[in-house]
């Protein structure tokens, strides 16, 4: 059975989710952690009781390379029906470059190796899949899909900082995360919103890393995250939109080193920073802690902000939509969000907020809200068969 492999890599993380080809039907789907330290395997897929004990234990002490190699040999052991015929990578940064999925080849490599300043805690971890197969399994298709493709419909307008234009010139702009996410949103949303998914929208892609985007007609018109993933909203350990003279200040006067500093940006603020407790809002909503509220209290604040200004850009709101993993599950910072957005015409639906949705509005709001679980993986597998299955066609 033809089958792709979808693969999403962190620092010290490999998520991985198998498909068919021909239907697109979920196989399998987990998670090695640990890489680098501690490795070990997590299934999360509802189908995959005794999945571990068929493919054996991952290699403890693994790089990105060994994991990638052990997964494209033991996920056929343990399913020995299936053919592991394409990958599909989620890749952080396209650059200005890549406004759609693309076969990757060693000029793209090389070129998405060049974006590693502009995503250094992402890029080269999104790459290190694609090298090692690349290395192992040379004839295999492989396609890149890119977390700021989705944004490159934005208006030029919208994408400028008001720096001098030859750094304009040089790319650097407001590009956008998230997009893998918001792409699949936009797909799916008629089926719940009707005419109203192809209006003014709003999606909130609520986790560990947090971002807004506006859409228009299905497309993205606005995003709070910039140039890096650490603009707009607060995050787990991320601090969000800041003062640029804070940067000054810490560089100049608290004479803190670069590293330092982006290391206290991405690593020690946001909801742990605030909190001082954790970078997890179960854990905040579960303590008893005021400066667990606080914290809390910030990130919805900063969202409703946040949601305020695009809703200003879009000219109006019809949906508003929670997704990812706090905005999928936490029914209490919906509710907060949505409490402060009256003005705009929303009325929360309390008991199908407490169960999730998907839609959480009342009968008769009129901004209907949404909250809907994100699939990055399906949109990437979707280009691979796509991209990679027409290439193998081609090559046979």
């Amino acid at each position: 059975m033809p089958s792709i492999l979808v693969l999403n890599a962190g620092s010290s993380s490999i998520k991985f989710a198998l498909y068919e080809a021909v239907g697109l039907a979920a196989v399998c789907s987990g998670e090695v952690e640990g890489i680098g330290h501690s490795v070990r395997l997590v299934l999360t897929g509802a189908a995959d009781v005794g999945l571990e004990g068929r493919i054996g234990k991952a290699p403890l002490a693994g790089t990105h390379d060994a994991i990638t190699a052990w997964l494209l040999q033991a996920l056929p052991q343990g399913y020995p029906d299936i053919d592991i015929v394409a990958a599909g990578h989620r890749v952080v940064h396209g650059g200005l470059a890549y406004a759609d999925p693309v076969l990757v080849d060693p000029t793209v490599i090389a070129a998405l190796e060049r974006l590693i300043p502009l995503a250094p805690n992402h890029q080269p971890h999104n790459l290190a899949p694609i090298i090692a197969i690349s290395r192992h399994w040379p004839d295999m298709p492989q396609v890149a899909c890119f977390d700021t493709a989705f944004h490159r419909t934005q208006p030029r307008i919208a994408q400028l900082f008001a720096l001098p234009r030859h750094l304009t010139e040089e790319g650097i702009l407001r590009y956008g995360f998230h997009g893998l996410s918001y792409e699949y949103i936009s797909g799916i949303l008629p089926e719940m919103a009707g005419p109203r998914a192809k209006g003014r929208v709003i999606v909130a892609h609520l986790g560990h890393g947090a971002s807004l985007c506006a859409l228009k007609a299905g497309r993205s018109v606005a995003t709070t995250m910039g140039f890096t993933a650490l603009d707009g909203l607060v995050m787990g350990t991320r601090c969000g939109e800041l003062d640029p003279g804070v940067i000054l200040h810490l560089l100049q006067e608290k004479n803190m080193s670069a590293a330092e500093v982006a290391d206290l940006l991405n690593n020690q603020s946001g909801l742990l920073g605030v909190s001082a407790i954790s970078d997890d809002v179960r854990d905040l909503e579960k303590s008893t802690d005021p400066r667990a509220k606080e914290a809390l209290d910030l990130f919805a604040y900063r969202a409703t902000r946040a949601i305020g200004s695009l809703a200003a850009a879009l000219g109006g709101l019809d949906a508003l939509v929670f997704t990812a993993g706090i905005g999928a599950h936490s029914a209490t910072v919906r509710e907060t969000i949505c409490d402060r957005l009256g003005w705009l015409g929303i009325s929360l639906d309390q008991p199908a907020n407490a169960r999730h949705g998907p839609r959480i509005s009342i009968e008769g709001s009129s901004v209907e809200v949404f909250a809907i679980p994100t699939n990055e993986e399906i949109v990437i597998a979707r280009a691979a068969r796509k991209l990679a299955l027409s290439a193998r066609a081609t090559t046979h």
